[in-house]
C-alpha cells in the first residue's frame, strides 16, 4: 500500500514521549489515517500494548522492514532526526519530522533535497504558522499596510527548567540543542517566513541560568538588507509564565503590528485598501475568529491543522507539504547556526558565512568567557 489506498495513509508515528503520544492520539483520531507506533523504551511499549490494539514496536528499522506504511511521524529527541529522516525516506516513505529539522543544517539540506528529488511530502512541526492569529500577521504584511517595516522584537518564554536538576533530552545540548532549539526556533521560524533568512547576525548571548551542560536563555539581533532589524529575547526559565509563551511585534511607518497566540492587533495611521475590517486606529481579531475549523481537536487547533494537512497532502497524492516544509526549516536551522557562531567567535556573521554546526559543543557554547 503507498500513499493513502486501500484503506487509508499508513503511519508508524516514532517517539512516544509528550509529543510523541499527542501525535500518536492526533493521527489515530484523522479519518484518512491508520496507525502503527515505535518506541525504544520498553516499558512505554509494554504498557501500550497491553491497552490497545495498535502494533507498537520496540526497534524503528524493523517497524520499517515489516510494516506496510506510507508515512511515519517523527518526534523523538532532535539528535535522532536526520538518520530517522534519511532512512524513512530511502524507504520512500512521506515524513513528517517534530521541530528543530536537524542540529545541523547541512544534514536539513541534504534532506531537503532527497525528499525533494523522491516527491514526498516532507513537513516539520512548526506549528505557530497554523496559529490563526500568526496567519493574520502574515497576510497583513504580505499587503504591505505596515509600510516599510522598520523593527521587530520576537520573543519566547516559559517554566521549562526552573532550578538545578538532572537534565531530560531537550536539556541535553548534544540531544535537543537546549533553549535555543527547541524554544528559540519557534519564533525564529515566524521571522524567517515573514522575512526569510537574515543577512546578518550579531549581539548574540547564550546564557546559562540553572542549567550547566546549555543555554537557557538567548539574545540576539538580526538584520535584512532590505528589511527591518529584529530583537530576539527567549528564555525558558521564567516561571511567571505558565507555559510557553511566544509573540511578535512589529513597527512600520504606517503602524504598529502584534500577534500572539490569542489575538492579532494592529494599528494603522491610514486605512489601507487590500485589508478590509481595519480601520484607522487600533483593530483587534481574536484567535477564535482567526482559525479555520478543524475535523477534530486535540491539543491545540494548530496541532491538529498541521498534521490534518499533512496526512491530506500524502492521502491525495500532493508531492509536497503546503506549509512548513523541509526547505522552509532548513532555512530556521541555518540560522540558528549563524546564531550560535556569532556567539562563539563575538563577531558579526552573514548568511555566507554559516557554519555547518551539529549539536554544539560545551567548548564555547555560553559565548565567550
Amino acid at each position: 500500500m503507498q500513499d493513502g489506498q486501500s484503506g487509508g495513509v499508513r503511519i508508524g508515528v516514532v517517539g512516544l514521549g509528550k509529543m510523541g503520544l499527542s501525535h500518536f492520539a492526533m493521527v489515530n483520531a484523522h479519518p484518512l489515517a491508520r496507525t502503527v507506533a515505535c518506541d525504544g523504551a520498553g516499558f512505554m511499549v509494554d504498557v501500550l500494548s497491553r491497552n490497545i490494539a495498535t502494533p507498537i514496536y520496540k526497534d524503528f528499522d524493523r517497524m520499517l522492514a515489516e510494516e506496510p506504511l506510507d508515512a511515519v511521524v517523527i518526534a523523538t529527541p532532535s539528535r535522532l532526526h536526520a538518520p530517522m529522516v534519511t532512512a524513512a525516506l530511502e524507504k520512500g516513505l512521506h515524513v513528517f519530522c517534530e521541530k528543530p529539522f536537524c542540529l545541523n543544517w547541512q544534514d536539513s539540506e541534504r534532506l531537503t533535497d532527497l525528499a525533494s528529488s523522491k516527491g514526498r511530502v516532507a513537513q516539520v512541526g512548526y506549528h505557530y504558522r497554523y496559529v490563526g492569529a500568526f496567519r493574520e500577521m502574515k497576510r497583513i504584511l504580505d499587503t504591505g499596510a505596515l509600510g516599510t517595516v522598520t523593527h521587530v522584537t520576537a520573543e519566547a518564554y516559559g517554566p521549562v527548567v526552573l532550578r538545578p536538576k538532572r537534565g531530560t533530552w531537550r536539556t541535553q545540548r548534544e540531544e535537543g540543542g537546549g533553549c535555543l532549539y527547541d524554544y528559540a526556533a519557534h519564533p525564529l521560524n515566524l521571522l524567517n517566513w515573514f522575512f526569510g533568512t537574515p543577512d546578518q547576525v550579531t549581539g548574540s548571548v547564550l546564557g546559562h541560568v540553572f542549567s550547566e551542560g546549555t543555554d537557557d536563555q538567548v539574545f540576539s539581533t538580526l538584520r535584512w538588507n532590505e528589511g527591518p532589524t529584529a530583537q530576539l529575547s527567549v528564555n525558558w526559565s521564567d516561571e511567571s509564565h505558565r507555559k510557553m509563551s511566544t509573540k511578535v511585534s512589529m513597527i512600520g511607518t504606517n503602524g504598529r503590528l502584534y500577534a500572539d497566540r490569542q489575538e492579532c492587533q494592529l494599528y494603522l495611521r491610514e486605512p489601507h485598501p487590500a485589508l478590509a475590517g481595519y480601520g484607522k486606529g487600533w483593530t483587534v481579531k481574536y484567535t477564535t475568529e482567526l482559525t479555520d475549523e478543524v475535523g477534530f481537536y486535540l491539543r491545540g487547533e494548530e496541532y491538529s491543522a498541521q498534521l490534518a494537512e499533512f496526512i491530506e497532502s500524502v492521502h491525495a497524492g500532493k508531492g509536497r507539504a503546503a506549509e512548513n516544509d523541509f526547505a522552509s526549516a532548513t532555512q530556521t536551522d541555518r540560522t540558528l547556526a549563524m546564531i550560535i557562531d556569532n556567539a562563539e567567535t563575538g563577531q558579526p556573521v552573514g548568511t555566507a558565512q554559516a557554519r555547518a554546526v551539529e549539536a554544539p559543543k560545551k567548548r564555547g557554547w555560553f559565548g565567550r568567557a
